[in-house]
């Protein structure tokens, strides 16, 4: 054994060699890692000179506007046709309404106007007719008068006709007479319409006597007599003296003319007909 072997050997101990290869495969990868550091610095530091286009949206976005802005215009429009269209419509069914409500208002006064015709032409033929039979009646009576001899003459004195009347109370009479088949006319004084105390006023007038106007007035202007002594051309009147409101004219054989009413007009009737309350004589 050697004397200097169990001294320690100051030479380093040998490495392995994969130690080795791992250090050398290290130390190669850095300075690749600096070589391609090296090389890439210049061509980062350079500025970028490229544009990049973008895809342009600006014509289809303007086009989705128009047509949006279009489509509202067009609404726009549609409501107010619309409601130019509703308005007229409503304008045409009321222009329609009142058509129609002066169409009835028409028809109903169009009716009216003949029913009153009607009524008027029965009255008038009712009326004529009445005239007719009295004449008739008048006639027949004359006739048996005429033929009697004086067994009636104290009943023609009691009741005198109006063909026996003389003097003022004739003309009275026949004035009277003259109007029968005149109109009625509420405030008329002739000459072919009357109211109740135009007539009489009128008639009286013919005998130079001024009567007042109003049946009130007329019913107290002379002297009150009986109704069964009557004499032509004394006042009948309807109501009480002094607030009378119809008076006539007693004609004789118990008959009176008078301008009655707007349906009737002036008549010659029978006290019968309507029993006068009182009389007033101014002859």
């Amino acid at each position: 054994m050697s004397h200097t072997a169990h001294i320690p050997s100051h030479r380093k101990p040998r490495q392995r060699a994969s130690k080795s290869a791992l250090r050398a495969g290290v130390a190669g990868g850095v300075l690749s890692t600096i070589a391609v550091a090296g090389a890439a610095g210049p061509a980062q530091a350079e500025p970028v000179t490229q544009t990049i286009e973008m895809p342009t949206i600006t014509s289809g976005f303007s086009t989705a506007v128009a047509a949006s802005a279009q489509a509202t215009q067009q609404v726009a429009l549609d409501l107010e046709t619309q409601a130019d269209e509703d308005a007229a419509a409503e304008k045409a069914a009321k222009t329609a309404k009142k058509a129609h409500a002066e169409a009835v208002r028409k028809a109903e006064a169009k009716k009216k106007a003949e029913a009153a015709a009607k009524a008027k032409a029965e009255a008038e033929a009712e009326e004529r007719a009445e005239r007719a039979s009295r004449t008739s009646e008048r006639t027949t009576l004359s006739a048996s008068s005429g033929s009697s001899g004086s067994s009636d003459s104290g009943s023609s004195a009691s009741a005198p006709s109006s063909s026996n009347v003389s003097g003022s109370a004739a003309s009275i009479v026949a004035f009277a007479k003259a109007q029968v088949g005149d109109a009625y006319v509420s405030g008329g004084t002739g000459p072919n319409a009357w109211d109740c105390s135009g007539l009489t006023q009128a008639a009286y007038r013919t005998a130079g006597i001024d009567l007042p106007r109003v049946s009130q007035s007329q019913s107290t202007f002379g002297t009150q007599v009986s109704l069964d002594n009557l004499q032509p051309g004394d006042i009948l009147y309807w109501g009480s003296a002094g607030s009378a409101y119809h008076v006539a004219i007693y004609i004789g054989g118990g008959e009176f003319v008078g301008a009655q009413n707007s349906s009737t007009g002036t008549v010659q009737r029978s006290m019968d007909y309507d029993r006068p309350t009182g009389a007033v004589r101014v002859l």
